[in-house]
């Protein structure tokens, strides 16, 4: 059985996965602006992603007879003017993200709760593949994003992202 402490946070962690997606799809929307649709569709799956990423930590409350708990999901606020913002920004998010997951894997350390921390191992793998993205993405940009027919290529390579759902059994 959870904890309220413990369930707390995962209701939350909720919300959070919610922004994110909303967020990623933001940045998928200014990169259309921008004619840079390979960059959309990078962001479009990775609000997909970050949608499913939320469903998991509900029905992993589900699962668990805990009470879940929808909050409001708030407008981002990313101030996008270059092409590379939407890239640091997200950047910041997710380790943001990292540290929201860590700080639930505290709780259940604290409560002895080896279920939640069983079932957030998937979490804090899938964070560390989500900061090496972001990061790569960025080192990419000041690599090529300067040069046209780079940032042409770039475009290209981030156009073929297809989604894949999670295969996380809870």
């Amino acid at each position: 059985m959870l904890t309220e402490k413990v369930s707390q946070l995962l209701n939350d962690q909720i919300t959070k996965e919610f922004y994110s997606a909303y967020l990623y799809l933001g940045f998928s929307n200014f990169y259309v602006e921008q004619g840079l649709n390979g960059f959309a569709n990078w962001y479009q799956v990775q609000a997909q992603e970050e949608w499913d990423h939320a469903m998991l930590f509900l029905q992993y409350l589900r699962n668990n007879d805990a009470k879940v708990t929808l909050k409001a999901i708030g407008k981002p606020s990313a101030a996008l003017k270059d092409n590379k913002d939407p890239l640091n920004a997200a950047l910041a998010h997710e380790q943001y993200v990292t540290s929201s997951i860590h700080a639930i894997y505290e709780a259940a350390v604290e409560e002895k709760d080896y279920r939640t921390m069983q079932f957030l191992d998937w979490f804090v793998k899938e964070q560390g593949e989500e900061e090496a993205n972001a990061t790569d993405l960025i080192k990419k940009m000041e690599l090529f994003g300067s040069d046209a027919k780079g940032l042409y290529m770039l475009d290209q390579e981030l156009g073929a992202r297809t989604y894949t759902a999670p295969s996380l059994t809870l």
